[in-house]
């Protein structure tokens, strides 16, 4: 396994269903929720250690568009309705996929303001550190709290709070939208298939997941 982010990302074609527009979970609703409401709740969240964006939900049109599919997915939760196609132009998105998620950091900036998101690695070797699961649990909890979503790049298989597997072996790309009991669960918003848009995880599995590619945060 490569452990740069410079490794190309594609999820397999058995794991998409082509579909778009709002549905039921923890963090997805059927219609955007305005940054300056959700930036509102802020304050009430934090005293109980948890926080969930309002997604507008577009499942990934094709198997290897999970990387703008994400990126548009998180993007949402500012009221930002981008088309995911423009979207794949700009990063460079082809049949083998995005190519990093340091081509997705420079797309959310275009959107959010300069500078705002920026991308971290997670060393393959370093996935079980607690330094760095901290780190990421503690972006995980900044960019929520901002109102806005972080953009992970995974591969390989893990396992939700509920006890589902999720497995993308040659890669894939999701949203983290959430957090709960202060940034030690997250909540996914993942494009690959509508009838698993949403689900929760450990934070620590979460970075198992990232080790040897990255997030934007």
């Amino acid at each position: 396994m490569a452990t740069t982010l410079l490794r190309k990302t594609v999820l397999t074609a058995a794991g998409v269903v082509a579909t778009a527009g709002g549905i039921a979970g923890p963090a997805i609703a059927a219609q955007a929720t305005p940054a300056e409401r959700a930036a509102a709740q802020v304050t009430t969240d934090r005293k109980h250690g948890e926080r969930e964006l309002d997604v507008r939900y577009e499942a990934q049109p094709n198997f290897y568009f999970c990387g703008p599919a994400a990126a548009r997915n998180a993007l949402s939760v500012q009221g930002k309705n981008i088309d995911v196609h423009a979207m794949a132009k700009e990063m460079g998105t082809t049949e083998a996929g995005t190519n990093s998620i340091n081509d997705i950091t420079p797309i959310l900036n275009k959107e959010t303001g300069k500078d705002v998101y920026k991308s971290t690695e997670i060393p393959v070797d370093k996935a079980r550190d607690r330094d760095k699961v901290d780190k990421l649990r503690a972006d995980v909890v900044k960019t929520v709290d901002d109102g806005r979503a972080v953009v992970a790049n995974i591969a390989g298989t893990a396992t939700d709070t509920d006890g589902n597997a999720h497995s993308f072996e040659g890669g894939h790309y999701i949203s983290v939208v959430g957090y709960r009991d202060g940034g030690k669960i997250v909540t996914i918003a993942d494009s690959a298939n509508p009838t698993q848009a949403s689900y929760r995880m450990d934070v620590d599995e979460l970075a198992r997941w990232i080790a040897s590619r990255g997030y934007s945060s």
